[in-house]
């Protein structure tokens, strides 16, 4: 009973922090509006909370030993729910995004300390359920947060995305406080600052994130800004890499940790998953609203039956970890998100609602089976006392390949859109009969309409193809990346965990 209210406890904070990541992109044209905000400002409402969050995750390990890992947590809940709080009171959009970084900040810690303490409550027999339960938050968040937040953004108003944090972070605070105790290992410590190990990780983190999140509409190396950033976090993040290997007494990231075989191709595995499980989220509502004209609610609503094919397919994927070699479920789970993105890359403008539901559903039970089995060997081979140092570095790989993949699929359907409207455009010339006629019957049909002519109607038609093309080529691409990762599944070493512990 008590193993229940731990994995309660720390699924709450865990889930709502995700969720957050995600619940704004639907609402932002409408945060947008009210603060009468340009695109590329409003934009800085979700870079600056991924920048934040991206900075703090991987220090997660070190401030528990610093704090207290119990006495963190508490802070990093009560951190986020007054800051969610705050957002939602903002007065203009500088306050708004100033609270969006303490919102990351303390958001920061709540993924890695919750998959460290579900760890260390399971044991390693059970490793499969655990992660099945935390996998369960890190991809339903994801799924639901579009959905909510459309829902929320067309029927309220969309302070209320940050308001229904409030009692949800009340409750964990309160039930944190009651129900989790650090272990004897994980008491806190006197730790010598790793100053420059801070500087450098907050430099490199911080850019990359910002590249990736401004990139594509800053045209990539064609912006100054771009350039200047990416050169400050390359050299930061090589910095980091010497001083926590070569000079740090107390490293704020324990990256020594990767010279476990498993831990490092689970992590590169992880990213993969991350990049094609991004990827195909942002791509599928703005598909549905741009190209099919659903409303915010309708577009989150394509997600959301996945959520109930998780629901089943988590636990099941669990108990098979848990009986047999991973790798099977591991290989198997791989196939299929590979295969449901190469679904996606076969949609038409022609499709009904359900055509894009079962592509996601079947990307839904890949996700399960592939999470799940990945967790237990990623850590297989990791004692207990440094799960707080691994799991930090899991979620911060995992969150930049979840970024990585929004930036991929943005550029490809930016680029290749112009490339493919440039060659459709090519056939619709005065001496082209089929358009001759198609013009001729377009005038006669809306010849009653005012404002319109057969031209614009073309036009906006050949606009709309040549970014269905754009998106479809965007899915194949990440179907691609994802079948590559089959090849890792060899690598791993299989972990022979005793039954009773």
């Amino acid at each position: 009973m008590k193993r229940f209210w731990i994995v309660l406890t720390v699924m709450l904070p865990t889930f709502i922090e995700i969720l957050d990541t995600t619940i704004n992109n639907v609402a932002l044209r409408h945060i947008q509006g009210d603060m009468s905000a340009g695109i590329d400002e409003s934009t800085w409402i979700i870079t600056s909370y991924l920048v934040a969050n991206a900075v703090v995750i991987p220090m997660a390990g070190w401030l528990s030993r610093l704090l207290g890992r119990k006495n963190y947590l508490i802070f990093s809940i009560s951190l986020f729910t007054i800051a969610s709080f705050l957002c939602g009171v903002a007065w203009n959009l500088s306050s708004l995004i100033f609270f969006r970084i303490l919102q990351g900040i303390g958001g920061g810690g709540l993924q890695p300390l919750s998959q460290s303490i579900l760890l260390e409550t399971f044991p390693k027999h059970q490793y499969g359920k655990a992660m099945a339960i935390y996998g369960m938050g890190i991809i339903l968040a994801p799924i639901f947060g579009p959905m909510i937040g459309g829902w929320i953004a067309d029927n309220f108003s969309w302070r209320w995305i940050y308001y229904i944090n409030i009692p949800i972070g009340a409750i964990s605070i309160l039930m944190t406080y009651l129900v989790i105790e650090d272990p004897p290992y994980l008491k806190r410590e006197k730790l010598k600052i790793d100053y420059p190990g801070i500087i450098f990780l907050s430099l490199g983190i911080g850019c990359l994130q910002v590249v990736l999140d401004k990139g594509e509409r800053e045209d990539w190396f064609e912006s100054d800004l771009i350039i200047t950033l990416s050169i400050v976090s390359i050299i930061s993040l090589l910095a980091l890499v010497w001083w926590e290997l070569k000079r740090a007494e107390h490293p704020v990231v324990n990256l020594r940790l990767f010279k476990d075989r498993n831990f490092f191709f689970g992590n590169l595995v992880m990213f993969f998953t991350f990049v094609n499980l991004f990827g195909s989220i942002i791509l599928l509502p703005i598909y549905v609203q741009s190209l099919m004209g659903y409303t915010a609610f309708l577009a989150g609503l394509v997600l959301g039956p996945a959520g109930i094919v998780q629901l089943l397919a988590f636990p099941i994927s669990g108990r098979i970890s848990d009986k047999m070699n991973p790798k099977i479920p591991l290989a198997f789970g791989i196939i299929m998100c590979a295969y449901s993105t190469y679904l996606m890359s076969l949609f038409s403008l022609q499709a009904d609602f359900w055509s894009f539901v079962y592509p996601r559903a079947v990307l839904a039970i890949g996700m399960a089976f592939v999470i799940t089995p990945l967790a237990v060997m990623t850590v297989a081979f990791v004692p207990k006392e440094k799960m707080q140092d691994a799991t930090p570095l899991s979620a911060v790989i995992r969150n930049i390949g979840g970024s990585v993949g929004t930036a991929i699929v943005t550029t490809i359907i930016a680029q290749r859109a112009q490339f493919h409207q440039s060659r459709l455009i090519e056939n619709l010339t005065p001496y082209d009969i089929s358009y001759q006629l198609a013009i001729e019957k377009l005038n006669e049909y809306i010849s009653t309409k005012s404002f319109l002519n057969a031209e614009l109607v073309i036009y906006k038609e050949l606009i709309r193809q040549a970014q269905a093309i754009a998106f479809n080529e965007a899915f194949w691409i990440l179907s691609v990346s994802m079948v590559s990762m089959l090849l890792t599944v060899i690598f791993f070493k299989r972990p022979r965990f005793k039954t009773k512990q």
